[in-house]
C-alpha cells in the first residue's frame, strides 16, 4: 500500500507538470504521460530492485527530455527513486545518479543557450537541494532502522545471556547440592553400617557395647535428618533466606567423635596459626575431611587415621592418612566422592592430590585457599 501510494504520488506530480506544459513547444501527447506512468510504476519494485529502479528512472528522464516533451523538472521524477536507493543502503548510487543528472542537465542547457542566471541561480540549486533532501531522508531512515535492529539484537542477546546465566547458576546449585548430599549420606550410612555391625556382633556378649553402638547410629540418623531438612528448606526458599548453619572445621570434633565411635583411632594435628576461613572455604575443608573419613570407613579397612591441618598465610593444607590396605596403582578411587572433592576445590582455586600406598594406606591432600578468589 505504501509503494502504491508513492507511485500514485509520483504519477500525479509528473502528470500535473506535463499538463501545465510550462514553456513546452507543443501540447503534450499520450506518450508523455506514459513516462509519468513509468516513473510511478517503478515504485512497485523499488524495495526489491532499488538500483534498477533508480537507473531506469534516470535514463527515462533523459529520454523524456530528449524527445522534447514538456518540462517536468529534474528532481521531481527521480526523487522517489533516489529516496528508495538511499533507504536500502545504495547511497553511492543515489549520490552518483543525482550528480550525473545535474551535470548532464546543466551541460545540455548551457549548450542550448538557456539563461544562466535563472538556471544556476534558482533552478539547479532547487533541484540539487531537493535531491539532497530526499537522499538524506532515505539514508536517515535506513540508519534509524539499522539502529533499532541493533537495539533489538542487543536486547535478544542480553536476554539469552541472562537465560544462560540463570541456567548456569541452576546447574552449579544442582551440582553443589548433589555433592553435599553425597558427602552427607555416604558418611552417615558408613557410620550407621559400622555401628549396626558392632551392635549385631556384641548384642549377646556385650550388651553395653551394643547399646552404645545403636545410640551412635541413632545420633547419626538424627544428624543426617537435620541436615536433610536444612537442605530441603534451602531448596524451597528461592529468596535464599536459609538460616541453617554451614558446617565448617568448628565441627571437626564431631566428625572425629563419630569416626572414633565407629572404631577408628583418629589423630588430629594442627600446625601454623589457625585463622577463621571464609564460609565457603570452611565448608569445603569440612566436606573434604568428612568424605576422606567416609572412604576410610567404607573401603580402607584401617584402624588409624591421621588428620593434619597446616595453616599458612594464604592456604590451608589438609592431609588425611590411614594405615589401611590402600589400592593398587592401577585402581585409584573412581567414585563420586573424589570427583566431588576435586570440583569443590577447583571452584575455589585449590587442588586435590591422592596417593595410594598398596598395603600401607591411602593419602588425601587438599590445598584450600584461605581467601576466596574474586
Amino acid at each position: 500500500m505504501v509503494d502504491t501510494g508513492l507511485g500514485m504520488l509520483v504519477l500525479v506530480a509528473v502528470g500535473t507538470a506535463i499538463t501545465a506544459n510550462i514553456g513546452g513547444p507543443a501540447a503534450p501527447g499520450l506518450p508523455a504521460y506514459a513516462f509519468g506512468a513509468l516513473f510511478g510504476a517503478l515504485m512497485l519494485v523499488r524495495r526489491r530492485w532499488p538500483v534498477a529502479t533508480l537507473v531506469i528512472s534516470a535514463v527515462g528522464l533523459l529520454a523524456y527530455y530528449a524527445l522534447s516533451y514538456p518540462p517536468i523538472g529534474l528532481a521531481v521524477p527521480v526523487a522517489a527513486a533516489l529516496f528508495s536507493a538511499a533507504e536500502y543502503g545504495r547511497l553511492y548510487w543515489a549520490v552518483g545518479t543525482a550528480v550525473a543528472l545535474l551535470a548532464i542537465s546543466t551541460g545540455v542547457r548551457i549548450a542550448q543557450g538557456d539563461d544562466l542566471s535563472f538556471m544556476l541561480g534558482l533552478e539547479m540549486p532547487t533541484s540539487a537541494a531537493l535531491m539532497a533532501t530526499v537522499i538524506a531522508l532515505g539514508d536517515s531512515i535506513r540508519s534509524r532502522r539499522g539502529w533499532r535492529a541493533e537495539l533489538t539484537r542487543q536486547a535478544r542477546a542480553a536476554e539469552l545471556e541472562r537465560e544462560r546465566e540463570a541456567a548456569r547458576r541452576v546447574e552449579q546449585e544442582r551440582v553443589r547440592i548433589a555433592r553435599d548430599l553425597h558427602d552427607l549420606l555416604a558418611h552417615t550410612v558408613s557410620v550407621i553400617s559400622l555401628h549396626t555391625d558392632v551392635a549385631r556382633e556384641s548384642l549377646r556378649d556385650d550388651p553395653d557395647t551394643a547399646e552404645r553402638s545403636l545410640a551412635s547410629a541413632r545420633a547419626a540418623c538424627r544428624d543426617v535428618g537435620r541436615e536433610l531438612r536444612a537442605t530441603l528448606h534451602a531448596l524451597r526458599e528461592p529468596d535464599g533466606t536459609d538460616d541453617a548453619p554451614v558446617p565448617g572445621l568448628d565441627r571437626l570434633d564431631t566428625l572425629v567423635g563419630t569416626a572414633t565411635a565407629a572404631g577408628l583411632d583418629v589423630q588430629v594435628r594442627t600446625s601454623g596459626q589457625p585463622a577463621p576461613l571464609p564460609a565457603i572455604s570452611d565448608a569445603t575443608a569440612y566436606r573434604v575431611v568428612q568424605e576422606s573419613l567416609s572412604n576410610v570407613l567404607r573401603h580402607a579397612g584401617a584402624s588409624t587415621v591421621r588428620i593434619e591441618l597446616d595453616y599458612s598465610e594464604d592456604t590451608v593444607l589438609i592431609r588425611v592418612t590411614d594405615n589401611g590396605r590402600g589400592a593398587p596403582d592401577d585402581d585409584q578411587p573412581k567414585g563420586w566422592g573424589i570427583v566431588g572433592m576435586r570440583e569443590r576445590l577447583a571452584l575455589l582455586g585449590g587442588d586435590l592430590r591422592t596417593r595410594s600406598r598398596p598395603g600401607a594406606g591411602f593419602v588425601v591432600e587438599a590445598r584450600i585457599p584461605a581467601r576466596v578468589q574474586s
